[in-house]
């Protein structure tokens, strides 16, 4: 028997929500085939069955969010002796069912008053994600009045949203009975003191009449949320500041021109500016490593591997997949790794260690035409190197007004651990490789 876990899908990463089964109790799968899909703030992707086999339990339903390691499913796999002992593991789960029986014994001996819709203390169990902690403070919830259904009774987003909705609905029961209060005996008024209750207000106001709403209310997606509360968390974490500056892009044009048809005939792939970009700030790294580093608490941690993150934007999000080793790759191998992460980015086939373990990240929003942006730092990372469009301008050269490629680079730093001199020391030394491209594309 193989237990299938949520997998971490990045550092920063505590949970992940199981949006789709793609295999049923019963049916058999192989290995490395998809078996589920999990939503994060960092990825939406399929996740490969681990051993090949019956998939034999679904111990996560769909929509569910659970913490990493969590076990989702088991796969019988044919191991008769391996079998015995998951058994105990669901058997203890199944006694959590019968627990709210007792409740009603203390009530049965008292006067039978209306029971009110008060639920008894429960102790939360296991680990509490950021998210429940941050819907508990927005609204006030004491958790242990919160039953949780996930993994091991873990209170999870959907049983907060859940009591939620029960308060609601029992909200507006309670003031009916506040207008019936009876009034202390006084000579009697004249006669208009009797008067009839207010009807009750509607919930919500109704539709504009012989058409419809205005607005459209629909959740935000799960990666959304995340991606949200993750930026949120990086604004909070790091103290950031953007310099910005502007590098002559026309020796790389030139030799991307040179090259161009004859990559796309070899390789069957475009040769962007990007990967120029990338080999230039391995070296600006390697030349200022600080800018490679991650805070922990009070201490440096300094990365011996140039790990790079590139953002590719999805129709519902961002993701940021890595590039391992780039410093080992030419331009060559930046562009076919850029490719290849994009391209199994957008369609949901990336590898859980292929969006963690980044330590400097990349942003090419000059693909959209952006010219200059300040982007949020990719936690626990401390830069980001933001990417402008590349244009034709008039430039003065040499009192002279000539033709230049042009491009502006953003990096944003976490000024807790870099001064704005070392930035701009590493985004200059980024500009000089740009501006006196030499080195051979194929």
């Amino acid at each position: 028997m193989t237990d299938v876990v949520m997998p971490q899908m990045g550092e920063s990463i505590v949970e992940g929500t199981l949006t789709k089964w793609l295999k049923k109790p019963g049916e058999h799968v192989e290995r490395d085939e998809p078996l589920f899909e999990i939503s994060t703030d960092k990825v939406d992707t399929e996740i490969p069955a681990p051993a090949a086999g019956t998939l034999s339990e679904v111990l996560v339903e769909e929509q569910k969010t659970v913490g990493i390691g969590t076990v989702v499913a088991r796969i019988d796999d044919g191991g008769g002796a391996a079998a015995a002992p998951p058994q105990p593991a669901a058997a203890v789960s199944a006694p959590r069912a019968p627990e709210p029986e007792p409740e009603p014994q203390p009530e049965a001996a008292a006067a039978p008053a209306p029971p009110p819709p008060v639920e008894e203390p429960i102790e939360p169990t296991g680990p509490l994600s950021p998210l429940v902690r941050r819907m508990a403070r927005e609204y006030s919830i004491d958790l242990s009045k919160v039953k949780g259904t996930g993994a091991g009774g873990r209170i999870t987003k959907q049983d907060l949203e859940a009591y939620i909705a029960r308060q609601q609905q029992a909200a507006p029961a309670p003031p009916a009975p506040v207008e019936a209060a009876p009034a202390p005996p006084h000579p009697a008024p004249p006669a208009p003191a009797v008067e009839a209750p207010p009807p009750a207000q509607p919930q919500l106001p109704p539709l504009p009449a012989g058409g419809q709403a205005k607005t459209r209310i629909e959740p935000m997606s799960t990666m959304r949320s995340r991606i949200a509360e993750h930026m949120l968390a990086s604004r909070r974490t790091s103290a950031h500041v953007t310099t910005i500056h502007k590098v002559d892009m026309t020796k790389v044009a030139q030799m991307r021109n040179l090259h161009k048809a004859a990559f796309q005939s070899n390789y069957g792939m475009s040769l962007t500016f990007l990967p120029f970009v990338v080999r230039a700030a391995v070296v600006g790294l390697r030349t200022y490593p600080l800018l490679n580093a991650s805070i922990e608490g009070n201490n440096i941690i300094y990365h011996n591997e140039i790990n790079i993150g590139i953002a590719v934007a999805l129709e519902n999000g961002l993701i940021v997949p890595v590039i391992r080793q780039a410093d080992e790759k030419n331009v060559l191998g930046l562009q076919r790794s850029i490719v290849d992460l994009a391209t199994r980015a957008r369609s949901r086939q990336l590898k859980p260690d292929e969006v963690q373990g980044g330590t400097f990240s990349i942003t090419n929003f000059g693909s959209f035409g952006s010219v200059i942006a300040t982007p949020i730092i990719n936690q626990p990372q401390v830069a980001i190197l933001g990417v402008g469009s590349v244009e034709k301008v008039p430039v003065v050269v040499n009192d002279a007004i000539a033709i230049r490629s042009v491009m502006y680079l953003s990096t944003t730093f976490d000024h807790r651990l870099i001064d704005g001199a070392l930035a701009d020391q590493f985004t200059a030394k980024v500009k000089q490789v740009l501006e006196g491209w030499s080195e051979e594309v194929l």
